[in-house]
């Protein structure tokens, strides 16, 4: 069973959405604005996909944009950068999925193919 952040209102997310659907992937749905992940949520997140944390930010956002967070983040340890993610699921690449072993930011058929072999 994997967890799957999203924002109903994403296009992305939707489309993610419906190919979990479409491939018959087992995920608990999780509004990632109303219940954003938890900071040891964002660090498996990045520890299972192999990116830093730095790349679970939405950087084409109007809240990352707005709040500077291009500038604050190169100065930031991972516990300030996962604090920032944590407190806003608007500042985070969505949607995230995160599996057993496996986790995906953002929506690719061919990493969610990847990601999801082993369902």
């Amino acid at each position: 069973m994997f967890r799957f952040y999203w924002y109903p209102n994403c296009s992305t997310c939707k489309n993610a959405k419906k190919w979990l659907d479409a491939n018959e992937v087992s995920y608990e749905a999780i509004h990632i604005v109303e219940n954003p992940p938890s900071p040891e949520v964002l660090q498996e997140a990045a520890d299972k996909s192999g990116l830093p944390l730095t790349k679970l930010f939405n950087t084409s956002g109007k809240v990352y944009r707005e709040g500077g967070y291009k500038d604050k983040i190169k100065d930031a340890d991972d516990n300030q950068l996962k604090a920032w993610l944590s407190e806003n699921g608007m500042l985070i690449k969505r949607p995230l999925l995160i599996g057993e072993d496996t986790a995906a930011v953002g929506f690719k058929q061919e990493t969610y193919e990847a990601v999801t072999a082993s369902k």
